[in-house]
């Protein structure tokens, strides 16, 4: 099956604007701002069930149809933050199919009234932002962004904007923040961004990924689309497959791939044929899996890992096989998410402060009686009351180690 978003596995050079339009590029583009209303855009992409890609998988096309007509102007922001341990696919599509995503964020765009987008990258992505400002002046200088674009009246601009390398500014609202040259912090939500965002004005957010599947999907239909997949999650994923597997990777597949293809068919087995142990599906923010064959053979879509116990998110899948204890697992998450806190409330700041220092001293063979519930008591406070999704993150890898996996502790605390 050809790739969709990894188009450049198939067609060499597709990162260079002439390859880019001879296989297809920018036809969407220009039948859309020619041949069709926004509205119109907006109900091919609902129809496509196509789902946020960033890790809530929010149907796509509804989001834009709750932009708020009444409030001018309208903005986009694509997210390029990734900064997600175990995730690494927006990367490789930015790096080697620009144009496709450029294109999709353009059409995100007309669909919804934006005049302006901003592509919003992770500090340490500095090369690609430098990289994408050129793609975006070829596209100004080949008549695909700019003013009075196809004889319409409709113009776009594109910019790339560098934060500063932190992870929370990932999340929706700490983005547009940052953005308006604030500190990166989540905003209190409800009002959201399509009501009220960027600069106060409706804006809609989408991940890297799920722009990318726009320009096809416009070409191709929506039936193409969901043919694809399953009837929960239609389309193709790409699974950033890491961990002990011995192929980590960027792997494009239909959702309904199971656990066990992913790693054993295209990750190429554990390493020194070990049998694994857990899963995390969404990198480090996600809960762990206990595996067994069951598991294995569950369908990789939203509803079907949900049944585990778990979310797929971003399907950055990372693999524990039975060498490593939790307990370490756990360890390196909670110190990750500690360092990541932007303090802004209370839950999380504190939370994460004290579960790092109880995980330490675990670590280190200085427990106290009763730490390991004193470690879960505390991660099950934080959950339901952080003001954004990181602190619940936090928690996910903590509560789910130590209940389903209490042997390791077992093993690990001497007292």
């Amino acid at each position: 099956m050809a790739n969709v978003v990894l188009r450049h596995r198939d067609i060499s050079d597709i990162s260079k604007l002439d390859v880019y339009k001879k296989n297809g590029g920018f036809e969407a583009w220009q039948n859309a701002i020619q041949k069709m209303k926004p509205a119109e855009v907006t109900d091919v992409v609902k129809a496509s069930g196509l789902r946020g890609r960033g890790g809530a998988g929010f149907p796509t096309g509804m989001k834009w149809s709750f932009m708020d007509n009444k409030n001018w102007p309208h903005y986009v922001v694509a997210n390029a933050d990734e900064s997600e341990p175990g995730t690494f696919k927006d990367r490789e599509i930015m790096e080697n199919n620009p144009f496709q995503f450029l294109e999709g964020v353009a059409l995100a765009s007309y669909a919804v009234g934006a005049n302006l987008a901003y592509v919003y990258l992770r500090g340490e992505f500095w090369e690609i932002a430098a990289f994408l400002d050129a793609k975006i002046a070829e596209m100004e200088k080949a008549g695909f962004l700019g003013d009075r674009l196809f004889d319409t009246e409709y113009g776009l601009r594109i910019y790339t904007h560098l934060g500063a390398g932190a992870y929370i500014c990932g999340e929706e609202t700490a983005m547009l923040e940052s953005i308006e040259g604030k500190r990166g912090q989540p905003r209190v939500r409800p009002p959201f961004p399509p009501s009220f965002g960027l600069y106060g004005k409706p804006t809609v957010v989408n991940n890297v990924e799920t722009l990318t599947n726009v320009p096809l999907i416009l070409k191709n239909g929506p039936d193409w689309y969901k043919s694809m997949g399953t009837a929960d999650s239609a389309g193709v994923k790409v699974f950033s497959l890491s961990g002990r597997v011995r192929k980590p990777g960027n792997y494009e597949l239909p959702f309904g791939t199971t656990f066990r293809q992913l790693i054993y068919e295209y990750g190429g087995g554990v390493q020194e044929g070990r049998p694994v142990k857990a899963i995390m599906p969404a990198g480090a923010s996600s809960s762990l899996i206990v595996v067994d064959d069951k598991v294995l053979d569950t369908p990789m879509d939203y509803a079907s890992v949900r049944t585990l116990g778990s979310d797929l998110g971003s399907a950055s899948v990372i693999v524990i096989d039975d060498s490593v204890s939790i307990d370490w697992v756990i360890n390196k998450t909670i110190h990750f998410f500690k360092h990541e806190s932007c303090g802004k409330c209370t839950p999380c700041r504190e939370g994460t402060y004290w579960m790092m220092n109880i995980i330490d001293r675990i670590r280190a063979g200085e427990e106290a009686p009763g730490d390991v519930d004193l470690l879960l008591n505390v991660a099950k406070q934080m959950q339901g009351k952080c003001l954004c999704a990181l602190g619940e993150f936090s928690t996910m890898a903590v509560v789910t180690g130590i209940e389903r996996f209490p042997q390791d502790f077992k093993e690990t605390v001497k007292v």
